[in-house]
């Protein structure tokens, strides 16, 4: 062993610096073979003679995750309903359930003191909730029937259970096509047809008299902008919080208790009041990011 003390000469400290490269070398090496390993690891799938084969060595690589568990899982509950004792109660109280939901879900929220703007705020509030309830109500009504369409082809025909999924689907199907409409409480005509090709075109117009004039004009475009965004996100996030609170207390435990009486059918569909919120962030982002670059636009271009 060689005293730190000692001064080391040049070829100590070549041989150093060799070893330093080897060692490197080596572990390039092993993260290479390691690629090659599993590069070779997916090539087996193709080079496999059989079908099963090809199954295992799949099943190999991708593991086991909790979709694996839940499959598992399902298939080993062969009983059409978990619990038929529970099941036409728990169906009566789904669908009542549904109407109730069908009923008040979209109706005109309590607001804030918000003055003059109340009425445009609680329209724009109402039509979002609208939109939440509905296309919830409508995929919740879909899943219920197809649910009872497909333990009904499970069941043994002319059995107890057999029956009452028969009469439930048959329930379903009849009012499926009464819980399902325009999810906006807006004339097509308005939707599709001149009115807002009007509006396209005079908001068009609006933003080209802004970059086409002075500093007065852009500073005015940045504030609308930034208010028609900040009021959008604003009415985004209360309307999905208002949705929410009405699907908790219409239909989340009575379709909860109905996907546990059937059993091994997964979760229930969620609503998308989530998915409203994530919008509302995101306008009000964009409101903090457009206001700021529309005003530079305009400065640079005077400028």
């Amino acid at each position: 062993m060689s005293d730190p003390t000692v001064p080391r000469t040049a070829h100590q400290v070549f041989d150093g610096a060799v070893d330093a490269v080897e060692d490197l070398g080596n572990a390039v090496e092993g993260i290479v073979d390691d690629l090659v390993l599993d590069r070779i690891d997916a090539l087996k799938v193709l080079r496999a003679g059989t079908k099963e084969q090809k199954g295992a060595i799949l099943e190999q690589i991708a593991g086991r995750g909790k979709p694996e568990q839940d499959i598992v899982s399902e298939l080993s509950k062969l009983k059409p309903l978990w619990r038929p004792d529970r099941f036409e109660e728990a169906h009566r109280m789904a669908m009542h359930s549904l109407e109730v939901l069908d009923r008040n879900g979209a109706r005109a929220p309590q607001l804030p003191p918000l003055g003059p703007l109340k009425p445009i705020a609680q329209y724009v509030v109402q039509q979002m909730t609208r939109w939440i309830v509905k296309g919830h109500q409508n995929t919740l009504v879909t899943r219920i029937r197809k649910l009872y369409e497909r333990r009904e082809a499970t069941s043994d025909w002319g059995s107890p259970e057999h029956h009452m999924l028969r009469r439930a689907r048959i329930d379903a199907a009849r009012v499926e096509p009464g819980y399902k409409g325009n999810p906006l409480g807006l004339p097509t005509f308005l939707v599709g047809g001149a009115i807002l090709s009007s509006v396209i075109s005079g908001v068009r117009a609006f933003v080209d008299w802004a970059f086409n004039g002075g500093l007065v004009q852009g500073v005015v475009l940045a504030s609308v902008g930034g208010v028609v965004f900040g009021f959008l996100a604003w009415a985004a996030l209360y309307s999905a919080g208002v949705a929410r609170h009405r699907i908790k207390l219409c239909t989340d435990q009575p379709i909860k208790a109905l996907w546990e009486t059937v059993g091994a059918c997964g979760n229930p569909p969620k609503d998308g009041s989530y998915d409203f919120a994530v919008y509302a962030i995101i306008l009000l982002a964009l409101a903090w990011v457009l206001v700021p670059l529309a005003i530079w636009l305009v400065v640079a271009k005077l400028n």
